[in-house]
């Protein structure tokens, strides 16, 4: 399967650059995929979509404000460093920009000293590792230095860091948010609750592998990231119940779906309790034990996720629908607007 084969003409005007004021008023593509057939609503109608006994999978993971801009103690000169993986209490792996000037032994102060690194370790992939010093309680200094680090598509300034949170945010470790669920508010969870769908949560961070492009002609060949998971037992429950009753089981976003989908295949299609790393690569003729339907947004052209998505309904449905998207100027990526993939029938909708 060619990498070619899940690209799309994407005007540069479409991508999104700031978050729509209210969450629900967003516009949402609902995918039919046993017809391919489209319909366009706005995400709060999204209610209509669930029935009683279906259950709604979230991921609660929390974005770190993991971009700091420091200085360098010996030049005074600027260096942006950016956090992807805490490897012991006080040391992380990091980007770093510019990189080539900054060699192990570097030392750099962020917010007049309040916050202090030196650069302990490179990395295979160029990154660098930093040992940091600091009073208090890091997380607290970092939501006091430290920002968003938006995709490198976004170029407008995020004047509410919270709208690059979910509202049901919990734990933190992300270098992305799980942007499918940017799109829900509490009283819309509330509306979901009361029709008698179960709404639960689940963990997975998302690395900054996410916004690595496939680089392999054959996709087949390309080497997936790793990022870490947690279901709990309760959640594990509710989807085995949900299942044992014919209800569906709806995930919100790549990531929740990446979760499920691991379990599943590493205990022979059962959803149970578990925590680890997955690194699964879904892409067509991959069967799916897990999830029903699918929250999504819409993806960048030629990524893993427009493939993990082509795995659920096909190929040519998801490209058919993007094509439409466009014409309908639809708000594309991460502050965009959003997609359900509709169970099948037989299913109960």
């Amino acid at each position: 399967m060619k990498l070619e084969d899940f690209d799309y003409e994407l005007p540069e005007e479409l991508i999104a650059q700031i978050p729509l004021e209210d969450r629900t008023s967003s516009r949402l593509m609902v995918l039919d995929r046993e017809t391919g057939e489209v319909s366009h609503n706005h995400f709060r109608d999204i209610l209509g979509e669930f029935k009683a006994g279906d259950c709604l999978i979230l991921n609660n993971t929390r974005v770190l404000p993991a971009r700091l801009i420091g200085e360098k103690k010996a030049t005074g000169g600027h260096a942006e460093v950016l956090l992807l993986k805490q490897t012991t209490t006080d040391e992380w792996e990091t980007l770093v920009k510019p990189a080539k000037r900054v060699k192990v032994g570097t030392e750099l102060t962020f917010g007049d000293g309040l916050l202090k690194a030196v650069c302990t370790g490179v990395l295979d992939h160029g990154g660098r590792i930093f040992k940091f010093d600091y009073e208090g309680i890091f997380i607290e200094i970092l939501e006091q230095l430290g920002t968003m680090p938006l995709p490198p598509y976004i170029h407008e300034k995020l004047e509410d860091q919270e709208r690059y949170q979910t509202v049901y945010s919990k734990e933190l470790g992300s270098a992305a948010a799980p942007t499918a669920g940017l799109h829900f508010t509490e009283e819309l969870l509330d509306a979901i609750r009361a029709k008698g769908v179960k709404v639960a949560f689940l963990t997975l961070h998302v690395g900054i592998g996410t916004f690595r492009p496939v680089n392999v002609e054959n996709i087949e060949e390309h080497d997936m990231h790793a990022e870490f998971y947690h279901l709990s037992e309760e959640t594990a429950q509710i989807i085995r119940d949900t299942q044992a009753s014919g209800g569906n089981v709806i995930s919100v976003g790549t990531t929740s779906t990446r979760t499920l989908e691991t379990i599943a295949e590493r205990h022979n299609g059962k959803i149970v309790a578990d925590s680890g790393w997955t690194s699964i690569f879904i892409y067509p003729g991959f069967e799916y034990k897990a999830i029903d339907g699918m929250v999504t947004n819409f993806h960048l052209p030629k990524s893993t996720l427009v493939m993990m998505i082509s795995a659920l309904a096909s190929r040519d449905m998801i490209l058919n629908a993007y094509k439409i998207a466009v014409q309908e100027k639809y708000r594309f990526f991460s502050f965009g607007d959003a997609m359900f993939i509709r169970p099948k029938a037989q299913k109960g909708n």
